[in-house]
């Protein structure tokens, strides 16, 4: 080969190389601009915006306090999907969070709750742990009294 012939295959590399380089960059522009324009919190109901945040037992709150207070829960849920749409809460909303907010503004939501206790690997409620100390509590006082 000539040095005419390297020279002409550098600079044919070198052409290529910029045109991969500009296509690559209106590619990365074409879905920048693609995702520009559908904003995805548009089509999302509120609800859906606000469960999609919501954490460990959060929807169960949201689900309770729907049921116990229809109107005022659309209110809520409405705001609080405004600020997560404008990036002003970014965090995952749990269930403690969500119950202690819907408190603060007036709505006592009652959520089931249960407590459960291990005793010999097997996970038993507390009033059947309290029904059990007490029954054997009374058997022994009975036995005591004779």
């Amino acid at each position: 080969m000539s040095d005419d012939d390297k020279e002409l295959e550098k600079l044919k590399k070198k052409r290529l190389d910029e045109m991969q380089k500009n296509i690559l960059f209106k590619q990365k522009q074409e879905k920048l601009l693609a995702s520009q324009k559908e904003p995805p919190d548009k089509k999302l109901k509120p609800r859906d915006i606000l469960a999609s945040r919501l954490g460990y037992r959060g929807l169960e709150v949201l689900q309770n306090a729907e049921s116990q207070f229809p109107n005022e829960i659309k209110i809520v849920v409405e705001k609080l999907s405004e600020l997560i749409s404008a990036g002003e809460i970014n965090e995952q909303i749990d269930g403690g969070k969500l119950l202690f907010l819907l408190r603060s503004v007036g709505l006592k939501v009652r959520v089931k709750t249960k407590i459960s206790i291990e005793e010999d690997g097997k996970f038993i409620s507390l009033s059947e742990k309290l029904s059990k100390e007490y029954s054997s509590s009374e058997s022994t006082n009975q036995t005591d009294n004779e």
